[in-house]
C-alpha cells in the first residue's frame, strides 16, 4: 500500500509498488519518460526526502542516465492502481554504479531481474492527485485471493449438482 505522509513527511512506511515512471530531460529540455519496474517494494524509502531504488537490466538505451548526466532534475509518478492513487514527486536524481555494497542493500535476492546501478532520488516536492478517472487495477497477487475462494465455491456447488442429479 502507499503511504502518502504522516505529520507534513511524504514517506513514513514505504512503498508497495511494483512500478513508477520516472520522467528527466534532456540538457536543451525535451521530456523523457520511462517505466521502472521491479519486485513489490522496490523503491525503497531511506528517509524523508530520500528514495532509492536498484536499477535492473533493461533495453540498454541509456536515455534517463543520459538524461541525468547533464540535467539531474527529475521527476517520479507513483500510482497505486487498487486504491486509486497517485503521487507526483519533484526533485533531483543520482545514478551510482559500481558500488556492489549498496546494491546488494537495495537489491531483492529473489527477484529476476540483473541490478545494475542504484538511483537515489532526493525529494524536493510532492503533491497528491484527485482519483477522478482513475480506474482501479490489481495484479494478479492482489486477486488471487478472492478468486480462490471464487473457485472453491464453484467447485462445492458442482459437487452439489452432481449429487442432485444423482
Amino acid at each position: 500500500m502507499l503511504i502518502l505522509y504522516s505529520k507534513g513527511a511524504l514517506f513514513r512506511r514505504g512503498l508497495n509498488l511494483f512500478s513508477f515512471y520516472l520522467a528527466t530531460t534532456t540538457a536543451d529540455g525535451q521530456p523523457y519518460i520511462q517505466h521502472r519496474g521491479g519486485p513489490k517494494g522496490f523503491l525503497k524509502v531511506l528517509d524523508e526526502h530520500t528514495l532509492a531504488f536498484a536499477d535492473f537490466t533493461g533495453n540498454r538505451q541509456y536515455i534517463s542516465m543520459g538524461n541525468l548526466a547533464d540535467n539531474d532534475k527529475a521527476y517520479i509518478f507513483l500510482m497505486d492502481y487498487p486504491n486509486r492513487r497517485r503521487v507526483k514527486v519533484w526533485g533531483r536524481a543520482e545514478v551510482i554504479e559500481d558500488d556492489p555494497e549498496i546494491l546488494s542493500k537495495l537489491a531483492e535476492p529473489s527477484y529476476v531481474g540483473l541490478p545494475e546501478r542504484v538511483f537515489f532520488f532526493h525529494v524536493a516536492a510532492w503533491d497528491i492527485n484527485c482519483p477522478q478517472h482513475m480506474t482501479p487495477r490489481f495484479t494478479e497477487e492482489e486477486t488471487a485471493p478472492e478468486v480462490e475462494k471464487l473457485q472453491a465455491r464453484i467447485a462445492e456447488l458442482e459437487e452439489e449438482l452432481v449429487a442432485l442429479r444423482g
